[in-house]
């Protein structure tokens, strides 16, 4: 795939528009490499424990694999677990 490359030019206080190339992306990661050069990389607004998982190759594979297994109806049925719980007064 090529790389699409425009040109764009900061505003008075050093901002950028990048228009429709932004376009569904909430919010970028800019790393700076030592010649200048700014490196903009598209992230999700994810909660932490969104952003862990994302971050975790073989915890999202597991879930992924559960997910698998669950739409192929490869599930089982849990235990009761009901005599492990106390009443809690709200």
């Amino acid at each position: 795939m090529a790389m699409k490359a425009i040109t764009v030019k900061p505003d008075a206080e050093g901002r950028v528009s990048l228009g429709a190339l932004a376009a569904g992306v909430s919010s970028y990661r800019i790393s700076q490499r030592p010649d200048g050069s700014l490196i903009l990389q598209p992230t999700s607004d994810a909660s932490a424990d969104e952003a862990w998982l994302q971050n975790s190759p073989k915890a999202l594979e597991m879930v992924e694999r559960g997910l698998a297994d669950a739409k192929a109806g490869r599930v089982t049925k849990a235990p009761d677990f009901s005599s492990f719980l106390e009443e809690v007064d709200e």
